[in-house]
């Protein structure tokens, strides 16, 4: 289908060059048709048609001008077959023309429609384009979704990292809480000893005094 619009096309291209260039040889033609008929001579069968009507005029004897009369009837005759038979052939040109002007506006046509269906095409081109990169760039991103845990199963760790802060929280202030009364407890276990000491020195002390005054008595 394709070909044979092609081949229309550079018909109908030829055709027009052909006619634009030649429209003065078809215009001189087309005048020497009317005036020759189809080319045999009818301007000249008009010349010996005149030439027999003025010898029918100057014709003496009544039968050389009924014989003139007759060849001025046949030459008549001649001459309006040529006409009619020369305006059909124009008339058929004509509607050639016209049908060739179809044929080319027909394909003018043909070739807009497929100019505007190939801008078409490459519009659904360009748009499949970008829906195929859309569609590979959503797989990219649905594959890496994919490796993360949804959202609802995010906040629930959320939850428990954070009740597990909580009581880390409060384990650390029960602890810091158990060393401040252990260091409490140690300090006056310290003040304790250090007194329990100076205590046992004190009577260390007196025993000695209590024994060095005994030996000085006897």
């Amino acid at each position: 289908m394709t070909g044979f619009r092609l081949r229309n096309l550079r018909s109908a291209s030829a055709w027009r060059i052909c006619s634009k260039s030649h429209s003065f040889k078809d215009e001189v033609i087309r005048k020497r048709l009317l005036i020759d008929g189809d080319g045999a001579g009818d301007d000249r069968k008009i010349n010996l048609m005149v030439k027999s009507f003025i010898k029918w005029c100057n014709s003496g004897s009544q039968e050389d001008g009924y014989s003139q009369y007759q060849r001025m009837l046949s030459s008549l005759s001649q001459c309006s077959f040529s006409m009619g038979k020369t305006l059909l052939v124009h008339d058929m040109n004509l509607r050639e023309m016209e049908n060739y002007e179809k044929i080319y506006s027909d394909i003018e046509s043909s070739i807009t429609a497929a100019h505007e269906k190939i801008s078409e095409c490459k519009k659904q081109i360009l748009q499949a384009k970008r829906i195929r990169k859309n569609r590979q760039e959503y797989d990219a991103l649905a594959k890496v979704i994919q490796h993360h845990p949804d959202r609802h199963e995010t906040l629930k760790q959320l939850e428990a990292l954070d009740k597990e802060l909580k009581q880390l929280s409060r384990t650390k202030e029960n602890v810091e809480d158990k060393l401040e009364l252990r260091r409490k407890q140690f300090h006056v276990l310290l003040s304790t000893i250090h007194e329990l000491q100076q205590t046992l020195e004190n009577d260390e002390k007196l025993a000695e005094e209590s024994q060095d005054s005994q030996m000085e008595t006897q």
